[in-house]
C-alpha cells in the first residue's frame, strides 16, 4: 500500500511535460518545423532566438517577427499482456504557441525576444482505467521568455546568446488505493533561469553550419497544493491539505547541424541533436506535514539520446515555398521505470511544410507532423504495472512571419 501512495506522487512531476521522445516539443517554428525541425544551420528571422542565436545576427532583413500556434493530437493505446483489455487516451489538444521580435541594431549587432512553449501538454485516460492509481488525467504548461543579442563578427561567422526565464503549471488528478471515492489533485508552479547560446559559420558560399547549447533548467516546484480525499480511518496519517516541493530537471540540448543550397530553390539540411536526459536520475518529494507514508526518492535512470533529422526545401516562386522532412527520435526512458503519464516511446516522425507569400514581406507557414510511437513493452516496476503501448500523433500548425 505505501508503494502505491508513493508511486502515485512520483508519476505526477514527470508529467511536467509530455510528448514523444521524452518530455520536450521543439515546435518553436513552423518553417523549421516543416524541415523535420531542423533549425541550428538556418537564419530564418527572429525564429533563430529558440534554433540558433547565432543566427539573428545574419538575418536578410532589418526586423523580423514571427509568431504561431500548432494542435497537438496525441492518442496512445494500453494492451495488457496476455489479455484483451485496452485502454486509450483521450487527450484534448494541445496548442503550444510562440511569438519572436528581432531588429538589427547596427550592421553587425542585433537584439530580439522570444516567448515560447518549449515543454506542455495534456493527457486524459479513464477514470477506470487499469493504471489509475498511477495516472487520471493532467494539465500542464510551461513558458520560456528569452531576450536574446547577437553579433555578426565577419561575414562568414556570427554569434549569439539569450538569458531564459521559464515559468511553469501543472494540475493532476489520480485514483488512491484505498476505496472507490479515493483521490488526491496536485497543483504548482515552478520557475527557474538557464541560457541559449549559438553559433553560425558560413566558411563557403551556400553552405551554413550551426551550433547551439541550450542549458540545463531546474524546475523547482515549493509549497505546491495538494488535496486529499481518503478514507476516515486515514485521514491522521494522511492530512486531507498538505504542501509538497519537488524538482524536476529540463535537460540541456547540444544541436550541430548544417545546410547546403544546392541551387537557388532546393536546399539540404542534416542536424543532430543531442539530449542530455542523463540528468534524471530520480526524482524526490518533500511535504511539508512529512511522516512515513509522504515523502520519497525513486529512479527514473534517463539516458542520454541522440536525435537524427534531415530536411528539405524547395522555393518554387516567389509566392510559394515547399518543406519536407525525416526523423527518428529514441525514447530517453529506462524500460523497468516507465510511467504511462508520458507515453514516450521510440518514434518515427516525417514533416511537411508550405509557405505562402500573397504579399511582399508577409509569409503564411503551414506545417504538419505525423509521428508514429513504435508499439513497445514497458514496465513499471516498483508498481508492477506493465504492457504495451503505442502512440499515433498528428500536429498540424500555422504561423505568420513578417520581415521588413
Amino acid at each position: 500500500m505505501k508503494r502505491l501512495l508513493l508511486f502515485v506522487f512520483l508519476v505526477t512531476m514527470m508529467s511536467w511535460v509530455a510528448t514523444a521522445g521524452g518530455y520536450q516539443v521543439r515546435l518553436q517554428g513552423q518553417k523549421q518545423t516543416g524541415m523535420g525541425l531542423v533549425g541550428s544551420p538556418f537564419a530564418l528571422g527572429a525564429s533563430s532566438i529558440f534554433y540558433n542565436p547565432g543566427g539573428l545576427s545574419m538575418m536578410e532583413t532589418k526586423f523580423s517577427f514571427s509568431a504561431g500556434v500548432s494542435g497537438i493530437m496525441a492518442n496512445a493505446v494500453f494492451q495488457k499482456n496476455a489479455t484483451d483489455y485496452q485502454a486509450r487516451t483521450d487527450n484534448p489538444t494541445g496548442t503550444p504557441f510562440y511569438f519572436y521580435g528581432a531588429g538589427m541594431i547596427t550592421d553587425k549587432l542585433s537584439i530580439g525576444l522570444g516567448v515560447y512553449t518549449p515543454f506542455g501538454s495534456s493527457a486524459k485516460w479513464d477514470d477506470d482505467w487499469a493504471g489509475r492509481y498511477l495516472i487520471q488525467n493532467i494539465s500542464l504548461s510551461a513558458i520560456y521568455f528569452q531576450p536574446t543579442i547577437g553579433y555578426k563578427i565577419n561575414e562568414f561567422i556570427s554569434i549569439g546568446a539569450g538569458f531564459v526565464y521559464a515559468y511553469g503549471k501543472v494540475d493532476l488528478n489520480k485514483a488512491l488505493p484505498y476505496n472507490d471515492n479515493s483521490s488526491v489533485e496536485l497543483s504548482g508552479t515552478a520557475g527557474n533561469i538557464g541560457f541559449n547560446a549559438g553559433v553560425m559559420v558560413r566558411p563557403v558560399e551556400n553552405l551554413s553550419i550551426g551550433i547551439d547549447y541550450r542549458s540545463q533548467i531546474m524546475m523547482k516546484v515549493e509549497g505546491g497544493d495538494a488535496t486529499f480525499n481518503v478514507p476516515a480511518a486515514l485521514s491522521s496519517s494522511i492530512p486531507e491539505k498538505n504542501k509538497f516541493n519537488a524538482e524536476l530537471p529540463m535537460p540541456a540540448n547540444l544541436d550541430i547541424g548544417i545546410a547546403y543550397e544546392f541551387t537557388e530553390k532546393f536546399t539540404l539540411a542534416l542536424e543532430m541533436n543531442y539530449v542530455m536526459w542523463s540528468i534524471y536520475e530520480e526524482l524526490e518529494f518533500t511535504f511539508e506535514e512529512q511522516n512515513e507514508l509522504l515523502g520519497s526518492a525513486n529512479p527514473r535512470e534517463y539516458k542520454n539520446s541522440l536525435i537524427g533529422r534531415i530536411g528539405a526545401q524547395y522555393a518554387m516562386n516567389n509566392t510559394f515555398t515547399f518543406r519536407a522532412g525525416l526523423y527518428y527520435d529514441p525514447s530517453p526512458t529506462n524500460d523497468d521505470y516507465f510511467n504511462p503519464e508520458t507515453v514516450s516511446l521510440n518514434t518515427i516522425g516525417w514533416t511537411l511544410g508550405v509557405s505562402i507569400a500573397p504579399v511582399k514581406n508577409l509569409s503564411i507557414d503551414l506545417s504538419y507532423i505525423q509521428l508514429h510511437g513504435l508499439e513497445t513493452e514497458k514496465w513499471y516496476k516498483p508498481a508492477n504495472f506493465g504492457g504495451k503501448y503505442k502512440v499515433i500523433t498528428a500536429i498540424p500548425g500555422i504561423g505568420l512571419s513578417y520581415n521588413f
